[in-house]
């Protein structure tokens, strides 16, 4: 199946792919520091609407990336999700996520994407691991991450500066068979001396 009709739906939510339609949304939302300041994106200036735009074509062309708008079942576009950086020979992807709209926070529907995304990744894209990094003062993040089934995987000390001073940020991953116990059908990864 292309990447371009994928739908994922869920109980609250659906993932859809972006449309050029979620532009103006993701400007307004990016212009918005209470939301920016949980995104790699902090500090820069808000992408105009033909920056948006551009951005949105490019990820849909991206091979190594794939990413949904989330919606939630009643239409209401409430943010982004993707994997990307994903790798062949590693079979890994950074899983990364983006509620824009602040109505909606702390209500599950994020981590009810994640699942989504997640299944999708190990079951459909075959993937090995999956990986984040947060500034650890993203708290709701860590919840969702944790209940997702994330297991911390390294801190890069004072590594994020912002709001002048300097935070951790946290790395996250989930392999295949810590969310399919079973392995990939008989196919276990069995690590090979090299």
């Amino acid at each position: 199946m292309s990447k371009k009709q994928t739908i994922l739906k869920g109980k609250n939510v659906v993932l859809r792919p972006l449309s050029l339609k979620d532009a103006p949304r993701f400007c307004k939302w990016l212009n918005d520091s209470e939301v920016t300041k949980f995104l790699n994106i902090y500090g820069q200036k808000s992408p105009t609407i033909n920056e948006e735009r551009k951005w949105i074509q490019k990820s849909k062309k991206d091979p190594g990336k794939i990413c949904f708008s989330i919606d939630t079942v009643d239409g209401t576009h409430i943010g982004s999700i993707s994997l990307s950086n994903m790798t062949g020979i590693n079979k890994d992807a950074e899983y990364g996520i983006f509620i824009g709209n602040k109505k909606y926070w702390g209500q599950g529907f994020g981590t009810e994407a994640g699942r989504l995304i997640i299944d999708y990744g190990f079951r459909k894209l075959k993937l090995h691991s999956i990986y984040l990094w947060f500034v650890a003062y993203n708290i709701r993040g860590q919840k969702s991450y944790d209940n997702l089934g994330f297991k911390k995987a390294g801190v890069l000390r004072e590594n994020v500066y912002r709001n002048k001073c300097y935070h951790d940020a946290i790395l996250m991953d989930i392999l295949i068979d810590e969310y399919l116990p079973a392995g990939r059908q008989g196919l276990k990864n069995k690590k090979k001396k090299i």
